[in-house]
């Protein structure tokens, strides 16, 4: 198979049935998510009927399934989510702030999932209280989107947060003060103290000896990076934060060779940018990928102080993104806008005499019977 032709999808039709039946324990979201991948674009499914109203040639589109594990639909997931962040974020500089765990630690997040939701409330309580004590009178309060990523460049677990802060904050007098020196170093052991500290509440009291190893072996604290980086457009800033929050761990660009019992990939190691090619069995592979499937009505994005809710100051202060921007965005949201402007192809340009395709019907299967309800699609092919 040839690497342009290498879908995630397609690995997972082939091998998926294969792999359900060595009796693994799979979570009902993992089921749900996989199945929707495999049945995304089947216009067996669900899909919209389109003619050109002059020479009369159909066209039917299938429905995408909407996954955040599929590699087509988490792009526009990311691109709608990227947009409504930005609705909210203020004219500033924004930073961003990555909290990292040691590896001793990432086993008991990979156990328990709830315990994700300590990584947010850690980091939040590290930014809040490092701003609050700039002047405590003042009780500074940025704004900050954090997000949560699970893995690692070689696909493996490895739970962290994202964060996009601002570099000033709004105090219970003034209405803005800049501050641009946010020193990552010394937000180190307070991120360190704030996630062992709330994670001694979640985890039994053997968790103390595990605890007192961490802050003796870890005298600097857990690593917290936070490099100065200009952005230029603040809508392509989100995106880059919030990419893997969208779509699989695994972009399919990555993939250089699949076999019938083999995936092979490649990834940027991160201490040295060094490449490093990696062959693994295709059950391996689904191994690392669904891991990163979160539970059903988790947030992996969540908004912190300016951004959570309307502040005494939030009238006076603007916006970085303006209303035409915000327009133009929405307006190029929609699926032909956005085949249009990555391929420059008209979807929706009737291929026989080049006029504009008119929405005949749309198509919703019966859920229990999907394909006895519609019937083939192939029936609308006239071309």
């Amino acid at each position: 198979m040839s690497k342009q032709s290498i879908k995630i999808k397609d690995i997972f039709s082939d091998h998926w049935p294969a792999f359900l039946e060595l009796g693994y324990p799979i979570r009902q979201v993992v089921l749900d998510n996989v199945q929707k991948i495999i049945n995304c674009g089947d216009p067996s499914m669900g899909h919209a009927l389109y003619y050109c109203p002059d020479c009369g040639k159909l066209k039917y589109v299938g429905f995408t399934c909407k996954s955040r594990f599929c590699n087509s639909c988490g792009a526009n997931y990311i691109q709608d989510r990227a947009l409504s962040i930005s609705r909210k974020l203020i004219n500033c500089p924004h930073r961003h702030v990555v909290f990292t765990l040691p590896k001793e630690l990432r086993i008991y997040f990979r156990k328990d999932r709830n315990l994700l939701n300590v990584l947010f409330e850690a980091s939040a309580k590290v930014i809040l209280s490092w701003f609050h004590e700039l002047n405590k009178s003042e009780s500074f309060k940025p704004g900050f989107v954090s997000t949560l990523h699970t893995f690692g460049r070689d696909i493996k677990w490895n739970p962290h947060i994202h964060m996009l802060l601002t570099e000033g904050a709004s105090g219970n007098k003034t209405v803005w003060r800049k501050i641009s020196h946010i020193s990552f170093i010394a937000l180190r052991k307070r991120w360190q103290a704030a996630l062992l500290d709330l994670l001694s509440k979640h985890l039994p009291p053997s968790f103390y000896q595990l605890k007192s190893f961490l802050f003796s072996s870890y005298q600097d604290g857990f690593y917290v990076n936070a490099p100065k980086k200009e952005y230029s457009d603040p809508f392509e800033a989100i995106k880059y934060i919030i990419r893997y929050t969208g779509r699989p761990a695994m972009a399919q660009s990555r993939i250089l060779d699949y076999k019938d019992s083999s995936v092979s990939f490649y990834y940027d190691r991160h201490e040295d940018d060094e490449r490093v090619e990696e062959t693994i069995p295709v059950f391996e592979f689904f191994k690392r990928l669904i891991i990163h499937i979160h539970d059903h009505q988790f947030k992996t994005i969540r908004y912190y102080g300016l951004y959570a809710k309307k502040y005494k100051h939030s009238n006076k202060l603007f916006l970085m993104l303006s209303k035409s921007k915000r327009k133009f965005y929405e307006t190029h949201s929609h699926w032909r806008a956005r085949i249009l402007l990555s391929f420059k192809i008209d979807s929706l340009s009737c291929l026989r005499c080049g006029n504009t395709m008119k929405l005949l019907d749309i198509i919703i299967p019966d859920k229990v019977k999907p394909y006895l309800a519609i019937g083939p699609p192939l029936a609308y092919n006239n071309a």
